[in-house]
């Protein structure tokens, strides 16, 4: 089956469940279905081929997922952008897809004008609903599981990004190995803020909810003073973040004022979650269980999740294989590590991508014998728990000594005045590389960089602490929640 299948079958046996909330409108199975056929068969009419590419430049509404179904009900490829990206960056991207149509919020459009990018079709997201109703003229496309379903461009946390290809199998499979240790039913409401054009909101969390029939709550944005509201006045049951919103909704003082009796997890990823985080949230809100997600856009993503159970036992783990999905640590030669010993994480499973789009080099150099090079360094222990140690790309040389970057921001965060902070290398006439830290403090919080430095030496090796602090107003990041260490070291 496709996710295509999984939504006609959902409008014809559970067409009155509610689908899709946004604000104060709510959408069926049934009207879901039968609007997005209708704007597919729209798409037909304007004379693409299969599998041509149709862009997405839209931030979070109800039109999102409309669009991404639409789209691939119509037999086309769908392909999200990230709508901060600048204008240079869209051109790249919509020239390099060879995209040729666009779906485009209205405040958007003034972004093409500065490209220039010509399509042979350009609609409105307000067109969608203005469209004359064609569903009864849809015609259903032949399509396989190796047909590519959507094209995602990398974030480019460490360069030029590239396009992912995933195929309909890829997203069905994703969809139904993630629905498990999540433990969606129909009674859910997942509530999403975070960006639907990025792959983890799209495809961990969107189209599960619908794989499994449940509620798919959208917000624009991310308000620190308007979650735990919004959480309850919406009945949501499940809410995915990113650790700095997890932050802010603990230093919110007017928590204990809103009904969160609904929820039952708390998911997070894109960053690691430092230990007393978790502590705080478990504590502050017992009833509500935590889980980590963790997965790279060529593995659509899902790779690993850390359960609720292992939250506070397994500090740093990213948790274990899931369904049908296969890691192993590379020895640099195509071979296996031991336990214990740091290689780089390979993933193998039916969600790994088909490949870059139009880059055969890349792909070559990404898939090796069905496994998925990731660029992820990591470890696995004696109990099977993966562990990320860092980017293979941000890893530090210092005179010969591997620094991970990650295991220096761990000790910062244990800092109590410490709202974020993240560590690059920098170049040293003598060592080649050393540790910088990028340190932002909390609101109405002093703290010097001897102070950090002191707290540091309890807890690092001499070869470990930052050579250089540098307090900043607020670190770089994508629309995903990754810090933009590359911008850090520019």
């Amino acid at each position: 089956m496709l996710m295509t299948d999984v939504l006609k079958a959902h409008a014809q046996n559970i067409g009155n469940q509610t689908m899709l909330v946004y604000h104060e409108r709510e959408t069926t199975y049934k009207e879901f279905y039968e609007l997005a056929t209708s704007v597919a068969a729209s798409l037909q009419d304007i004379g693409l081929e299969k599998n041509d590419i149709v862009a997405l430049l839209m931030n979070n509404s109800d039109s999102f997922p409309l669009a991404y179904f639409a789209v691939q009900l119509a037999g086309y490829t769908v392909m999200p952008i990230n709508t901060k990206l600048a204008a240079p960056e869209v051109a790249y991207i919509l020239e390099n897809s060879k995209a040729k149509a666009i779906i485009i919020d209205e405040d958007l459009d003034s972004l093409l004008q500065k490209i220039g990018v010509s399509f042979q079709a350009k609609i409105l997201t307000h067109e969608l609903y203005e469209l004359p109703n064609l569903a009864a003229h849809y015609r259903e496309p032949i399509l396989s599981g190796e047909d590519v379903a959507v094209v995602m461009y990398t974030s480019g946390t460490t360069g030029k990004p590239k396009g992912v290809m995933l195929t309909h199998q890829n997203i069905y499979a994703t969809a139904e190995i993630w629905s498990k240790p999540m433990e969606l039913s129909q009674k859910d409401r997942l509530f999403i803020c975070t960006p639907l054009f990025h792959c983890a909101g799209t495809h961990v969390f969107m189209v599960p909810t619908f794989f499994i029939g449940a509620t798919f709550i959208i917000e624009t944005s991310f308000s620190p003073k308007l979650i735990l509201r919004q959480l309850s006045e919406t009945k949501a049951t499940f809410f995915f973040g990113v650790p700095a919103m997890y932050t802010l909704i603990l230093n919110n003082e007017v928590s204990e004022t809103y009904d969160l009796s609904n929820l039952r997890l708390f998911g997070y990823g894109a960053a690691p979650m430092p230990y007393e985080l978790i502590k705080r949230l478990k504590e502050k809100y017992p009833n509500v269980k935590v889980q980590n997600f963790y997965g790279q856009t060529e593995n659509s993503p899902a790779a690993t999740s850390l359960l609720d159970e292992d939250a506070l036992t397994k500090i740093g783990s990213v948790g274990k294989p899931l369904e049908r999905t296969e890691i192993r640590i590379d020895d640099g030669e195509g071979g296996e590590l031991p336990t214990g010993y740091v290689g780089e994480i390979t993933v193998k499973g039916p969600q790994v991508m088909k490949g870059y789009l139009n880059n055969s080099e890349e792909t070559a150099f990404a898939l090796r014998d069905g496994w998925l090079y990731t660029g992820d360094l990591g470890r696995v222990d004696e109990e099977g728990y993966l562990f990320i140690v860092d980017r293979k790309k941000d890893m530090i040389i210092r005179g010969g000594e591997n620094i991970y970057p990650i295991e220096v921001e761990e000790v910062l965060f244990q800092i109590p005045q410490v709202f974020e902070a993240a560590v690059v290398g920098v170049p040293h006439p003598i060592y080649g590389e050393v540790p910088k830290a990028y340190v932002r403090i909390k609101e109405n919080n002093q703290l010097t960089e001897e102070e950090i430095l002191t707290y540091c030496k309890t807890q690092l090796a001499k070869y470990k602490l930052p050579f250089a602090i540098e307090f900043i107003d607020e670190l770089p990041r994508n629309a995903s929640g990754k810090v933009l260490k590359h911008v850090l070291r520019d």
